[in-house]
């Protein structure tokens, strides 16, 4: 399925930012299952940027191959603004990446450790700064993978224009109801 209109546009614009600046990137994924490099890789030239990715959708996965750390995981849950930042982090360690973007959270439609659908962390890191944005979202799992893909494209674009992450131009239509800092 190809994404919509405005997660291409999104895309693009990442894409295109990358290669201007000759940035690379990598992504690590749960909440998107791939969706965010499927986004990516639609877009024609990044190859040129996009070094890869990992949909680490189980605990293990995130210990093993992004070195999140066991404890983390085993007391705070997958579903955690530290767990995002870590993924973020084992990303750019894995693919040798300056920029990676992270997600993780809850699409639903049930709730996942005691977290209500919607909640979603974004991690990032790259050379000029790190961290992690919450999102709380609304909508079924389509909508809400899509917002996340959504957010984080706009992260990626916002790395490469400087240190901070403007929040308040975040946009992922209806499905938002509030973003914020995500470290707790």
């Amino acid at each position: 399925m190809s994404p919509s209109p405005r997660i291409s546009a999104y895309a693009l614009a990442a894409v295109t930012a990358l290669r201007r600046q000759s940035v690379s990137l990598a992504t690590a994924e749960s909440l998107t299952g791939g969706a965010l490099a499927s986004a990516i890789t639609d877009v024609p030239g990044s190859s040129h940027v996009f070094r890869g990715g990992v949909v680490a959708y189980n605990a293990t996965v995130k210990e093993q191959l992004l070195h999140v750390p066991a404890e983390l995981l085993a007391t705070r849950g997958p579903v955690d603004p530290r767990v995002a930042a870590d993924m973020a982090a084992g990303a750019t360690r894995i693919f040798n990446a300056e920029i990676a973007v992270a997600t993780t959270g809850v699409a639903g439609p049930e709730s996942h450790g005691g977290h209500s659908p919607g909640l979603v962390y974004i991690g990032w890191r790259s050379p000029k700064s790190h961290g992690v944005v919450k999102a709380n979202l609304r909508g079924d799992r389509s909508v809400i993978r899509d917002a996340t893909v959504a957010i984080s494209l706009q992260i990626i674009t916002q790395c490469l224009h400087g240190v901070h992450i403007d929040l308040g131009t975040i946009e992922c239509g209806d499905a938002i109801t509030q973003v914020g800092e995500g470290a707790e």
